[in-house]
């Protein structure tokens, strides 16, 4: 197969994901409120080559709770000088809403990009 013809596959399959793609995108978003990163990179390790629509979105969900995961050692770190102990609940804020707006955005089969993610994971 062409690289032409691969990209049209991916750029096909991006636009139109399945219902089960979409329902496991969404699970992927949500699963970062409670369990950080583990649902993302399970997601992404092993379904990232059945769909490019669950890569592209589990690989956005992972960078964005790799993300999250920085700031609240970051916040740790400055919780010595008890600036840190603000942080924590706007992260946590933060994290939840982020990730309920991707949940109900890849439900109806949208891709999504957060906000102040850290691009680690291509």
């Amino acid at each position: 197969m062409s690289t032409e013809a691969n990209n049209e596959v991916t750029v096909e399959n991006s636009q139109n994901p399945s219902n089960d793609d979409k329902n496991i995108a969404t699970i992927t978003h949500l699963g970062g409120t409670v369990f950080a990163f583990v649902p993302a990179l399970i997601v992404w390790i092993l379904k990232k080559d059945d769909s490019a629509y669950i890569a592209d979105q589990s690989r956005e969900a992972l960078n964005f709770q790799i993300t999250m995961v920085l700031a609240y050692m970051l916040a740790g770190v400055l919780s010595w000088i008890l600036i840190g102990l603000i942080f924590f609940p706007v992260i946590w804020v933060v994290n939840i809403v982020f990730c309920i707006i991707a949940a109900i955005s890849s439900s109806k089969g949208e891709t999504y990009r957060y906000p102040f993610s850290l691009r680690l994971i291509n």
